[in-house]
Parts: structure tokens; sequence; C-alpha cells
């Protein structure tokens, strides 16, 4: 149903067959269907009926083509009328806000109140639409004022602009209280406010939103599940999102993408590959270039190469190749990359946009993860050449494969840049220097900061990690807890590994019971890793074993392969025995495993026995 708004009373006199109500309604078939060439013959009729400058269908005209996005000649009859009313106003304001040009939009609208044309309920929502999209609060808040002058404070899709406004520019306290006093919320109001939490991050928030929705008596469609699936999946609770996504009758791309990104967010890949195959499967969905995008990041950690090239097989099968490079191609081009295929990596990053910089840092990385870091540092100089502005990835991605000395240059670079208050480029920083041998140059770094995240502080650590300084490592830890940030995982692996090239062996098992105790966090294998490693370089193989045996989880390679490299150290037969038992079982084809404990038997003197293993 088409809702046409009358811009006056429009005469029934006939011209040239048509009345003025005749021409009107063509002028409203050509706004709704947007057919630029059928308004421009009704144009022409108006001209020859010798209507040309009749205001109500000049006006109508401008709409028409404000509506079909010509706005030249939108103008250029706008400018003819002595008198514009709201509705040729809103024409031009509409062809700014739905083309996102927030300044001619605002412009505009300050021009229509200079010119004594009071807003109505179809202007407000246009000019709010473009303060959300640029995040601009001050033009917004005036806005509101004007919406309240006007009397339109209670109108449900102004109130449900406001909302839209407030909670983009990250103010949610006022979209609130504008949410609150909606007389009749529709179910784009709940829409809206719950998805305006997840967007400024109060998942919980929008979670117990929805409970109030449905106590109110309003049912959840597509759209709110949809929202709320985001929000859990946010939460890392990919279960309770699942939940929602089996009460959803039918659901859409959106749901099965939210879902798919969302186990891929917390690591299981393996589900979130299996969720698109479910997709394919059904027939009822196609994927589309965001749902291509997220799958094929679990196709890369996973390292499903097949996978990875029938997602690449689904996209070249879209309407639009270009869109799907732009929008895959940089996921696509480096889990190519990681499997060395370096050839099909610089096929698609031919095919990406050679003027974006996410083309050349895609390239970069794809170097990089592969251990070409000369091939990286190329690409970089290529893309400098190119003319291409480097952004804070670019020089994140590049640092860590850079030698002391082109450090140094992308260091100074950095000084002159626009990159000083930018955390991630200067972890990269720390890295690299900790990586170059340059620890007093790294904690130089990271004492000049002014802002820290977790990955700084775990920067650092690792820098005193990879130069023995574990004592270093632990004081660093007391400051960090007595900063606003939490230590995370990896904090602990970093700190851990840096008592262990130490042989600070209880200082390292004191951090370990503090992670568990006073953190709450649950120690993965690489933890238990770094403490087998700690004890069997100390020498306490037995306590290593110990250790072992009483881990809740299963030992694999690593901590069987860290506790025979110590024995081999200490000479330590009974021990060695026993892992690399383990490691047989593990892996019965690796031959390494057996000329290690052979090498050991026969350094113990126990010649028969080193015989036998080489035998076998």
């Amino acid at each position: 149903m088409v809702v046409v708004r009358a811009t006056s009373s429009p005469s029934t006199t006939n011209f040239g067959g048509y009345t003025c109500f005749q021409l009107n309604r063509l002028l409203q078939i050509c706004c709704s269907s947007k057919t630029l060439n059928h308004g421009k013959q009704v144009h022409q009729q108006i001209i020859q009926g010798g209507l040309g400058r009749n205001p109500f269908l000049v006006t109508k005209l401008v709409q028409m083509y404000a509506d079909c996005d010509h706005l030249l000649s939108a103008r250029i009859l706008f400018d003819q009328l002595s008198q514009p009313n709201v509705f040729a106003w809103t024409a031009i304001i509409g062809f700014y806000s739905r083309h996102g040009m927030y300044q001619k939009c605002v412009r505009t609208y300050a021009e229509m109140s200079l010119m004594g044309v009071s807003p109505d309920e179809y202007v407000f929502p246009k000019v709010l639409k473009v303060c959300a999209q640029s995040s601009c609060l001050k033009a917004g808040m005036q806005i509101h004022k004007d919406v309240i002058t006007s009397g339109f404070e209670f109108s449900s899709e102004v109130c449900n602009s406001l909302i839209e406004m407030y909670s983009k520019c990250m103010d949610v306290q006022n979209a609130k209280r504008v949410f609150d006093v909606i007389v009749g919320r529709d179910l784009l109001s709940w829409n809206l406010m719950i998805s305006g939490y997840v967007y400024n991050g109060l998942l919980e928030s929008a979670v117990k939103l929805l409970d109030r929705m449905r106590f109110d008596g309003c049912e959840p469609d597509v759209v709110t599940w949809n929202i709320v699936m985001d929000a859990y999946c946010q939460m890392r609770l990919c279960d309770e999102a699942w939940n929602i996504f089996e009460r959803i009758k039918e659901p859409n791309i959106i749901s099965w993408t939210t879902l798919i990104k969302g186990y891929s967010r917390i690591g299981n890949h393996e589900v979130s590959l299996r969720i698109f195959r479910d997709m394919i499967s059904s027939g009822m969905i196609s994927p589309d270039l965001d749902c291509l995008s997220g799958v094929l990041v679990s196709c890369r950690h996973l390292g499903s190469l097949s996978g990875g090239r029938e997602i690449h097989s689904y996209g070249i099968k879209m309407k639009s190749c270009i869109a799907f490079y732009n929008s895959a191609g940089a996921t696509l081009l480096t889990m190519y990359a990681k499997y060395g295929r370096l050839q099909d990596a610089k096929n698609v990053f031919k095919l990406m946009d050679q003027a974006d910089v996410v083309t050349w840092n895609a390239m970069i990385l794809g170097f990089a993860d592969v251990g070409l870091e000369h091939s990286a540092l190329e690409c970089f100089s290529k893309m400098q050449r190119a003319g291409i502005k480097n952004d804070r990835t670019t020089i994140s991605t590049v640092l860590p494969v850079c030698d002391l000395k082109s450090g140094k240059q992308i260091h100074a670079f950095i000084r002159k840049g626009c990159f000083d208050l930018v955390t991630p480029v200067w972890n990269a920083l720390i890295y690299m220097y900790s990586k170059c041998g340059c620890i007093r140059s790294a904690s130089l770094v990271f004492s000049n900061m002014l802002t820290r995240d977790v990955v700084s502080w775990n920067s650092m650590m690792g820098g005193f990690r990879m130069h023995g300084l574990g004592q270093a490592a632990l004081e660093l830890l007391k400051e960090m807890r007595q900063s606003a940030l939490e230590p995370d995982s990896m904090t602990f692996t970093s700190v851990l590994s840096a008592c262990s090239h130490s042989g600070l062996v209880n200082e390292g098992l004191e951090v370990f019971h503090k992670m568990t105790k006073y953190y709450c966090l649950t120690p993965s294998m690489e933890h238990y890793a770094c403490i087998v490693d700690m004890l069997a370089r100390a020498g306490r193989l037995q306590d290593a074993v110990t250790f072992i045996q009483n881990m809740p989880l299963e030992p694999d390679k690593s901590i069987w392969g860290t506790l025979l490299a110590a024995c081999r150290s200490h000479q330590n037969v009974d021990v060695a025995k026993l892992a690399a038992e383990q490691l047989v079982l593990l892996e019965p084809e690796h031959a390494g495993h057996y000329v290690t404990l052979s090498n050991i038997f026969a350094r113990a003197g126990r010649w028969d026995d080193s015989l036998k293993v080489s035998r076998i």
C-alpha cells in the first residue's frame, strides 16, 4: 500500500486530456516505482499543458526527481518556487538523507527553519537518520529540541528515529528516556531499543528487555530474535543463541550468519562450518557476502583448504564477483597464503580492489604468516610507491616482520604520522624491539604509552620472556594487577614461560595457583606445558611426572615432548622411557621419538636397550 502525502488540494481542471489530480497521481506512481523516464514524460505533459509554474505540480515534480535520485532537476525546480513548502524541502532533505550526505542534509534542514517553514513528522526521521549515521550527537540533540517545540515528541516514527540516533551516538541513556515515553510502543520501537543496547555493549540489558517486551504483550519477530542471538554470541553464550535460533520458524540469512560468526568468534570453528553446511543442505537459504566471509574465517583456522575452496566457488557464482572479492577477498587471500598456496593468494590479490588498503594489508599478512618476511616488506614498499595510505592495521602487520633497521624507520614514521594514540601500533613496536633484542627500547615504548590494553601488558611480558627476564615479568604482573585491567590467559602463558626460562620454579607455581584460585581462569594445555617445562628444566622430573598424572586434561604430545627433551639434558632414563612410550602411542609413525630414546639409552650405556629401540 502506497501512502500519499497530499501537498495541497489539486484542481480538477482538465489540461491536455489530464486533470491536475491525474497528473499528481501519475507523478506519485513514478515516485513510488522510481521510474524516472516516465516521470520525465509526465513533466513534458505538464509543460505542454501550460502548468510548468503551478506550485502544486512543481512541488510534486521536485518530489519525483528527488525520489528518483535526479537531484539536479529537483534543485532547479525547487529554486523556481517562490515559497517552497515543507513537502518540497522534505524531498531535498530526503535525498541527502538517503545518500548519507550529513552536512548538506543538516544545512538544508537549517535553511528550511530560517525560511520559517515548520518541519513535520516526515522531516525529522530523515535528518535524524544522517545524525545517527555520522554519530553527530550535538546536531541530533538540537533536532530533538525542535521535535519537542514542534509538538511531535509523541510521534511513534519520530521517537523511533530518536532512539536509533541516540543509540548510534553512544548515548543509550537518552535513547532509553525516549523509549520510556512512547505511548503504545510498536515492534520497531522494541527492536531499536534492544539493538541499541547491543550496539553499546549492554548485552545483558538487551536480553532483559526481551523479557519485558514479551511481558508487555509484544511478540518478537525474526529481527528481534536475530538481535538477541547476536547479544548472546557477543557474550560467548553461543548455545543460548542456538536455543533462540531453534525458536525461529523461518530463520533468514542473518539468523544463520549470526550463529556461524558466533561460534567462529569463540574458536569453535568445527560447529561454525557444520552450521554453514546445514544451511546449504536445507536448500532454503542462499549465503550472502557476509555469511561467506564469516565461514571463511573458520576454514582458515581449521586448515580446511577444501572448505575454503568450496566457499570460493560459491563466491564466484554470485551475481557480483567484484563484491565478493571486496568483502571476502582478504580472508580468502590469507587462508591460501597460510597453507602455502601463494600463487592462489596472489591471484585473489589481483582480483581485489588495488586502491583499498585492506587489499594490501591482507597480502602483507599472507607473506608474514608463512615466514616470508622479505616479501612482506617488499609488498609494504610497493604499497607506499603506489600511493596507498597505510592505516593502523598496515603498521601493526608489518612491524612484527621487520628487522631492527626497518623497524626503527617505521618507528620514525609513526612519530611523524597520526598513530600516536593507537594502542595496537605501539603493541607491535614492543614486539618488534623485543624480537630484535632491544628489550630496553621495548620497555621504553611501553612506559611512554598513554593508554594500554591487555595486549600491551602481554607483549611486554612476552618480551621479558624472550630475554629470560622472569623477575621483570613477575614485577610487571604485579603492576598490572594494580591497574584497571585483568590478566587473561595469554598473560599467564607469558609469565609462566618467563619463569620457566629463568629457573623461577616456586614463583611460577605460585602464579599458576593464583591464576586458578584468584582469577578463576581454567588452565589450557599451554599453561600445563609451561609448568611441565619449568619443572623439567629445573631437573625436577619426578615432580613433572606427578603433575602430569594429576592433570584434568589428557596430556598431548607437547607435554610428553617437553618432558622427553628435558630427560635428554638430565639423562633420566626411566622418565625418558615413560615419555617416549606415551609419544609413540600418540604418534606411532614419528621416527624421531624412537631416535631420541635410543640416544638416551646409548648415553646411559644401555646399549642393548638402545639397539632394541633402534630396530623398532
